[in-house]
Order: structure tokens, then sequence, then C-alpha cells
């Protein structure tokens, strides 16, 4: 037991040994156990603090848990803090931001912000965590009104490799604050942000459920109609495999259905409008489609939030045709034997194309879909890689040069060289020692 260290941080100090060790650890992927040295539950950022300088004596590496949607690789020796206890949000209504601490997830901010008639501009589930949603970029149901999430943090407070605590922002340490936006990792510990919220009075959003005979009809005509979609709707079309269990509503258990989101900020006659042909392609079975409280916008994709293990793999995509349609049809539609409970193509560009005050090393602004590929339960072995590397190799034509770290899952998130370059030098730069990885 690292005694040393349990008196240095006033939150628990575990090892394997303990009780509550397991839980400290556990991701919300449970398809990735982790298994570090020691286990750190920081309370505060002095917490973070006396975490890093400890392993960095030690010559140990240092992995940070918030919740754990993303994880992908175990944590299997050294220091594992876990910052989930750090979850303080606080709102100065008149500047419009919101401080939020690294444990906080979105469902923590937005009942807070919405007293206020203000939103942040979450990810498709509100059950992640904020921080590390942001430190990846930010891409979610109002992706192309409102960009990615990242361009909107004001600043952020950063436990260095060092254990020094710095602020970045556009004033003080500015390629910190640069690399922040976008480089998800190796940069230090944040221990808290501080976000610009924004405004979005009326919504009008949900879901089109289509049955296994209709998927290729409206994915043709989804992905046809995304070429002229105005700026400001933002959809995505997922290939549904429901497994027939309980947790499932029992009038989907057991059905591949096409899932098509809807998200447009604006008035319901104005939404009515623009989403009127997509309604057009087919009979949808249920239709969610229509005015929705900001607030509730995680109803619009309906994520599962109990946590489970899963397997992941995403692909940022420069342009869609028909002939993407096809091949993606022939490789995970109906039929076809596909591995994954979920498939899906997402539409972005829009404002997610803009570059953010500044310039920030966010990966996949050029990008005008993302393929996501979702696979749980025992699909979670060899048959989800492999059927994902045959998709990927088959969207080749269509595959983006980037790819964003939230939606790489399995994969290695790709930068353009020059940023990539530039991410590796501020990492030297505020973790010299290779602490973080």
């Amino acid at each position: 037991m690292p005694h040393a260290l349990i008196s240095l941080v006033d939150g628990p100090v575990l090892t394997a040994d303990d009780d509550g060790f397991a839980d400290e650890v556990a991701p919300h992927n449970r398809a990735v156990t982790n298994a570090p040295d020691v286990a750190v539950g920081a309370t505060s950022t002095q917490d973070v603090v006396a975490a890093v300088r400890w392993a960095a004596e030690q010559g140990v590496p240092l992995a940070v848990l918030a919740t754990g949607h993303g994880a992908t690789r175990p944590v299997t020796s050294g220091v594992l803090l876990t910052t989930r206890r750090l979850d303080a949000v606080s709102l100065d209504p008149q500047a419009g931001v919101a401080t939020i601490g690294a444990g906080a997830r979105w469902t923590d901010v937005i009942p807070v912000a919405d007293e206020h008639g203000l939103t942040p501009v979450p990810g498709s589930s509100t059950n992640v965590g904020v921080v590390g949603y942001l430190l990846g970029g930010g891409l979610g149901p109002f992706a192309r009104s409102h960009g990615f999430s990242s361009d909107r943090i004001e600043s952020l407070t950063v436990v260095t490799g060092t254990g020094e605590v710095v602020e970045a922002s556009a004033d003080e340490h500015p390629d910190l604050f640069w690399a922040l936006r976008g480089g998800k990792v190796g940069l230090g510990v944040v221990t808290q942000v501080r976000l610009r919220l924004t405004s979005i009075p009326e919504l009008y959003a949900g879901s089109l459920f289509f049955d296994a005979e209709d998927v290729e009809a409206v994915l043709r005509g989804w992905l046809a109609w995304t070429s002229t979609a105005d700026a400001v709707t933002t959809t995505s079309a997922a290939i549904l495999a429901f497994p027939d269990i309980d947790p499932i509503p029992p009038f989907l258990r057991g059905r591949t259905v096409l899932n098509l989101r809807v998200a447009r900020p604006g008035d319901e006659s104005a939404g009515a409008a623009a989403t009127a042909p997509l309604r057009a392609l087919a009979p949808a079975f249920l239709d969610t489609v229509g005015v929705l409280p900001v607030a509730r916008s995680a109803e619009i994709h309906n994520d599962p939030v109990n946590p489970g293990p899963s397997w992941v793999r995403g692909i940022m995509l420069g342009h869609g045709d028909d002939d993407l349609a096809r091949t993606w049809l022939g490789l995970v539609g109906p039929g076809t034997g596909s591995p994954f409970v979920a498939a899906e193509l997402r539409h972005v560009a829009g404002a997610a194309g803009d570059e953010a005050p500044g310039s920030s090393a966010v990966a996949g602004r050029s990008a005008a879909f993302v393929a996501s590929l979702v696979a749980a339960g025992p699909q979670l072995g060899s048959a989800a890689p492999a059927a994902a590397e045959a998709v990927a190799q088959a969207l080749a034509p269509w595959t983006a040069p980037e790819l964003n770290p939230n939606f790489a899952g399995s994969a290695a998130a790709v930068w353009d060289p020059a940023t990539a370059e530039r991410l590796a030098g501020v990492r030297a730069t505020y973790d010299p020692a290779g602490l973080f990885g």
C-alpha cells in the first residue's frame, strides 16, 4: 500500500485488496477491466496535484477515469486517478458561462443551465462526462447548427505532468489551450472547465423508425436529401439490430430497423417543412419528431444509460453518394449477418466545419459524415473487429484524412500532419516525462 500517497490526498487511495477497488476503477464500458496498481479518488485539484507528483516521483504512469464511456484499453499498472467526485457545476447567468468539474456529466449541467433559459451543446448521450467529451472536440446532435462543443471553452484548470496547476485560455498558456480543444490525451489532468452556453429557445427534434423492408429506400433517400439539407438541420441514420431481451421495448425486440434522428433548432413550422421529405421516404412505424425541450435532447438518440460491455469503431467520411449507400447496405444492412447492434451514418459539416476562434486541435472539421459501428454481447470478440476492418476497407473511397478521437473507438485517432506535430510539441512541454502516456 502506498502509505505516503494516503497521507497526501483527502480522497480514497485503494489497491486491489481493498473493498471498493473494483467499483472505483470500473469504466462505463464494461468490456474494459482496469487493474492499476493503485486507484486515487480525487476530491480536489490538490488531490490531483499530489497524485501526479507521487506518480512522477515513483516513475509510474498515471491515467485518468471520469465516466469511462470511451474506454477502449485497460489500465494495467501505475495510478488510475478517478475524477467522478469533482462534479460541481456553477453558472454565471449574466456571462452565460458554466464552471464544470472534471467528473460532471451533461446531466449535471443541463438542469442548471435550463433554469436560466440556457443550454450547453452536449453530445447525443447526455450521460457522458463533460470534460472527456470536450477534450476530443465534441460533435453531437447539434453538429451542423452549433459545431464542435469544444469551440465554446473559455478556459480550463489543468494539472500538468510536473504537478503544476495552470489556467489555459486564449490569454494564458494559449498553446495548451489550443491543444486541449481536440487533442484529447497526454496534455494534463483537467480538473475544471469554463464553458460558454447558448440559447435554443425552440427545438424540432426526435426520431423516425422504419421497418427492415424500408431500410434501403430510406437510407438512399436520406443520403440524397443530405446534399440539399439546410445548414441547421443535423440528422443521422442508424441501422439498429435489437436483441430479443427484456430491457428492449417489446415492440422492438428482435427487429432490425432504420432509426432516422433529427435535430433542428427553430420553430415547429420550419422544422416540419425541412423534414417533410424524410417523412415521405416511407411509412414510419414510430414518429417522435416534433417540438422537444432542449433539456430533453438525449431523447433524440436514446442512447443506453446503464453500464455494459460494448465495442466501437468510427470512420470519418469526406463525402456521401448513392454508391456509399449501396456499399453500406451491402455490409451492415438487413440480412447481411452484420455483428453490429448499431451502424450509424451521421451527417455533420455545417458549423462543424468552421474553425474555432484562434484555431484548435480538433480533428475532423473536413468530414461530411461519421460512420460508427457498435457491437455488444458475444460479438465483442473477433467478429466485430474483423467485420469493422472489412467495412473500413470498403469505405476507403469516401474516407476523410482525419479521425476524431471521440469517434475512433478501437481505431487510432488521426490528426492532420501539422496538427499532430504541434500536439507532440505541446505534450512534450507540459508532460516532459511522458507521465500521461
